[in-house]
């Protein structure tokens, strides 16, 4: 790996933009996207052939008013059902399902909303990956903290209340090995009850690791399930190997991690198909690891430092309501995020019908929650944040919003004995 392409410079060498244009307009000079790296785990699983085929044969134009009436009526919801109410002939059902959603989250998970933040470690990143804004060709702060800077803001968010961390690096096991990261969530387990990991892909015996240090669950972001548009996005580095990341929510199941998150990025290609996707993906590992949590995210593309050009206008609200409800509906029992990327006018509508995990004094950067959460500046080094937010609540306000919404919010729903 070239240093170069992830260490904070002014400007980038010449050789690095050359490579960098090649990669963006010549095919050929990036790496098979479906072919594994070495040291890469490889594991047999049919769970990807299955999603796949079902992605792949969705025909959502094909789908009726007739299709979506039976699938509202039916009192379990099939995949032939999901797939019905995933299409535009849904749309004009949108308030009845929404009600048969918030019937499910009724019945499943009361009136409760688990609140949660995020803690950025690192943005370092060895990825071209062109939406994103910590890839590896954008001129932004890199940042990694230091144990003692991480037990600090730890420390900062703990003190707010909050029972629950997430915690997330850019990237990069350059910057960000496993070790650093199992350090880390260590240092967690003194502040926390559930201590959360995004991370890039690992192998079982890492995730095993990292589960020992203490973390209870993994989310991975497929970004997009479509492969010939993944291969467009993730044009080098370890994230280019589509495969690998599929099969990391099973790598860590198989690692003793107690639950799982899955997601695409809704807008970097058909949002139908990969929310399709993104829950039967849910739906056969369950059937594989029945013991396991299992949650899913609907995040939507949101502009990113260096890339103006993004603009999250290929999935409405609207569309978006229809996805989380068609969700529900179909997965009772999952658990479901909705991040700070979406309003707070739409979070407090959603968690009421079908969303069950919100986070909370959120921050993007590295190293600046002294700052958001206290009001005290100080004159340390910072990293730029990977996307804005919309949802800028803090942990206080947010708890007596859900309240205020008559929602009773939870901190925490697990207990070590």
């Amino acid at each position: 790996m070239e240093n170069q392409f992830f260490v904070d410079s002014e400007y980038l060498s010449p050789a690095a933009l050359e490579k960098k244009h090649k990669l963006e307009t010549d095919p050929s000079s990036r790496k098979n996207h479906m072919e594994y790296l070495p040291g890469m785990e490889i594991i047999e699983s049919d769970v990807c052939q299955q999603v796949m085929y079902q992605m792949n044969s969705f025909d959502y134009s094909v789908y009726t008013a007739r299709d979506v009436r039976a699938a509202l009526d039916h009192e379990t919801c099939s995949v032939e059902d999901f797939k019905a109410l995933l299409s535009p002939a849904a749309e004009p059902f949108l308030e009845e399902m929404a009600q048969k959603a918030r019937m499910e989250t009724s019945k499943h998970f009361g009136n409760t909303v688990y609140l949660f933040t995020p803690l950025y470690i690192a943005n370092y990143c060895e990825n071209y990956c062109v939406y994103c804004g910590f890839n590896c060709y954008n001129h932004i702060n890199r940042m990694k903290l230091t144990m003692e800077q991480i037990e600090h803001e730890m420390k900062v968010i703990a003190d707010s209340g909050m029972e629950e961390i997430l915690i997330l690096t850019g990237e990069s096991r350059a910057q960000s090995d496993v070790q650093y990261i199992g350090e880390a969530v260590k240092l967690a387990r003194k502040y926390f009850r559930m201590v959360g990991l995004e991370i890039y892909p690992v192998n079982t015996d890492e995730y095993k690791y990292l589960h020992e240090c203490g973390a209870d669950y993994v989310t991975v972001f497929q970004e997009t399930y479509d492969a010939d548009k993944y291969e467009t996005l993730h044009l080098f580095g370890h994230k280019r190997v589509w495969p690998y990341r599929f099969d990391a929510q099973e790598r860590a199941l198989r690692g003793g991690m107690r639950g799982v998150a899955f997601s695409a990025l809704l807008g970097l290609s058909d949002f139908r198909k990969d929310a399709l996707a993104s829950a039967l993906h849910v739906y056969y590992l369950q059937r594989k690891y029945p013991h396991a949590e299992m949650s899913l995210s609907c995040p939507r593309l949101r502009p990113i430092i260096n890339n103006d050009k993004i603009n999250p206008l290929d999935v409405g609200e609207k569309q978006l309501c229809q996805i989380l409800c068609a969700y529900r509906i179909f997965l009772p029992f999952v658990g479901i995020t909705v991040s700070s990327r979406e309003s707070a006018e739409f979070r407090n509508g959603i968690v009421k019908i079908a969303a069950t995990k919100i986070s909370a004094g959120v921050s993007t950067g590295i190293g600046d929650h002294e700052s958001k959460y206290t009001g005290k500046e100080d004159d340390a080094v910072k990293g730029d944040e990977q996307f804005e937010i919309d949802d800028d609540r803090s942990f206080e306000t947010m708890y007596k919003d859900m309240s205020g919404e008559g929602l009773q919010p939870v901190l925490n729903d697990y207990v070590y004995v």
